[in-house]
C-alpha cells in the first residue's frame, strides 16, 4: 500500500488497481484506478465505506493492519455504486456488532445489492446529523444525484475533514504522477457532469463548513489549496467555459471531412484563436473529447453523412453532450455528403436541444472534397469562430 499519511487518527486503507483497463467498462483509464476507503480510529472506530471487489483482498490486509486487534463499530456508506459498497456483506459479516450508517435511500439500495438481513445493524441518518465516535463527530450532508440518489457526504468536525464521495474524484492510481485537472476533468464531466445543479448545491452547503481536507472516494487526497478545486467544481458545475478555445469534433469516413476539419484548425490557428484541438471521434477516447467540449467556449462539429443522417459516432458523440447537459457555448457545423447531404440538419436538430446555445448561422457543406469556394466558406466561419 501506498504510505498515506492523513492523520494519527484517520488511516488511508484503500488500494489502487493497475490491473484494470476499463473503469464502469466505458472510461479508458491508462493510469488505473484508485479506491479509497478510509478508518477513524477513537473510542468508537468508523469505517469511511468499502472499496470494489477487485481490490478485497489488499483492502482488508490494510484495514487489519490499521485496526492493530480492534473491531469495528461503524461501516459508514456514503455512496452504493459497488465499486464502493461491494465488500459491505463482508465486513458485517467479520464484524457481527458493527452498525451500518446511511440514510434511508443506501438501505433500500443495499437490499436491492444483497440477500442479507441487515435491517437490526442499521442506523438510519438525515441531514445535519451527527454521530460522536469519541473525540471525532461526524456530520452527515446528503448529496442527492451526486451521481446517485442515496449519495451523501461526511464531516468530521475535529479533524475538519470532508470525505466527499465521488466529488473531487480522478481517474489513476494515487502513485500516479499527472496533473489533477485533467483527470478529474474527465472523470466529472462524463460521470457527475449531468448533475451539475445538485453539485452547485453541495457546493453551496460546503461553504458554510470549515474544510481543511477533502477525502474522495477516488484519487488523489486533497490537502492544500483546497480553494482551487472547489473553484474547478464550481465552473464544471455552473456548465461554463474554462478555458477561451475551440474544438473541432470530426467524423470522416474516407478521411475528406478529416482534411477540411484539420484545414479549419490550421485556419483558426491562424487568426490567433487561443487554443485549437482538432479531434478524431473515430479513433480518439470519446471521454476526452466530451472533457475538451466542456472544457472550451466553442465547438466545431464536422461530419460525412451516413444512411439518410450523420455518421454514427458523431451521433453518438452530440447524444453524449445532450445527456451531460451541454450549454452555454458557441457551436458550428460542417457537413460532407457526395449526392444529398444530410449530416448538417441531423446535427442541428440534436443541438437545437442543448440549452443557451450560440449556433452560428449557416451550415458550411462539403461536396465530397474540399474545393475553393468551401475553402472559401471554412474562412469565413473561422472569421466568425475568432471575432472579438
Amino acid at each position: 500500500m501506498k504510505d498515506v499519511k492523513i492523520s494519527d487518527s484517520v488511516i488511508y486503507i484503500g488500494a489502487d488497481d493497475k490491473n484494470i483497463d476499463l473503469f464502469e467498462s466505458q472510461y479508458v483509464v491508462p493510469n488505473g484506478m484508485a479506491y479509497n476507503s478510509y478508518v477513524i480510529l477513537d473510542e468508537k472506530v468508523a469505517v469511511m465505506d468499502t472499496v470494489d471487489n477487485r481490490v478485497t483482498d489488499v483492502w482488508l490486509e490494510n484495514l487489519e493492519k490499521a485496526l492493530d486487534g480492534r473491531s469495528v463499530d461503524y461501516l459508514v456508506v456514503q455512496h452504493m455504486e459497488p465499486d464502493h459498497s461491494s465488500n459491505i456483506q463482508r465486513l458485517a459479516e467479520k464484524y457481527p456488532d458493527m452498525k451500518i450508517v446511511g440514510n434511508a435511500k443506501t438501505f433500500v439500495m443495499m437490499s436491492q445489492f444483497f440477500d442479507y438481513d441487515f435491517s437490526n445493524r442499521t442506523v438510519s441518518v438525515k441531514e445535519g446529523d451527527t454521530l460522536s465516535l469519541g473525540l471525532h463527530t461526524l456530520q452527515f450532508i446528503m448529496a442527492p444525484m451526486i451521481h446517485w440518489p442515496e449519495v451523501m457526504v461526511t464531516y468530521e468536525q475535529s479533524e475538519k475533514i470532508l470525505f466527499s464521495a465521488d466529488g473531487f474524484g480522478k481517474f489513476g492510481t494515487l502513485d500516479t504522477d499527472e496533473d489533477w485537472a485533467c483527470e478529474a476533468r474527465r472523470y466529472y464531466f462524463n460521470i457527475v457532469g449531468k448533475y451539475g445543479a445538485q453539485v452547485q448545491g453541495l457546493l453551496k452547503k460546503a461553504a458554510a463548513l470549515d474544510i481543511k481536507m477533502i477525502l474522495p472516494l477516488h484519487g488523489p487526497l486533497l490537502k492544500e489549496n483546497l480553494e482551487y478545486y472547489i473553484d474547478k467544481y464550481n465552473t464544471w458545475s455552473s456548465y461554463e467555459p474554462e478555458n477561451k478555445g475551440v474544438l473541432v469534433a470530426y467524423a470522416s469516413i474516407h478521411g475528406n471531412t478529416a482534411r477540411a476539419a484539420e484545414k479549419l484548425g490550421e485556419m483558426l490557428t491562424a487568426r490567433g484563436a487561443e487554443k485549437v484541438v482538432v479531434s478524431d471521434l473515430s479513433r480518439e477516447d470519446m471521454a476526452e473529447v466530451i472533457e475538451d467540449a466542456f472544457r472550451y467556449d466553442r465547438l466545431v462539429v464536422a461530419s460525412a453523412s451516413y444512411d439518410g443522417g450523420v455518421f454514427p459516432v458523431m451521433e453518438d458523440f452530440l447524444n453524449h453532450l445532450k445527456s451531460k447537459g451541454y450549454q452555454n457555448r458557441t457551436v458550428a457545423i460542417v457537413e460532407n455528403g457526395s449526392w444529398a447531404p444530410t449530416a448538417g440538419r441531423t446535427m442541428k436538430a440534436i443541438i437545437d436541444s442543448y440549452k443557451n446555445i450560440n449556433l452560428i448561422d449557416g451550415v458550411v457543406t462539403i461536396k465530397s472534397t474540399l474545393k475553393p469556394d468551401t475553402e472559401k466558406a471554412l474562412e469565413e466561419l473561422a472569421d466568425k469562430l475568432t471575432a472579438k
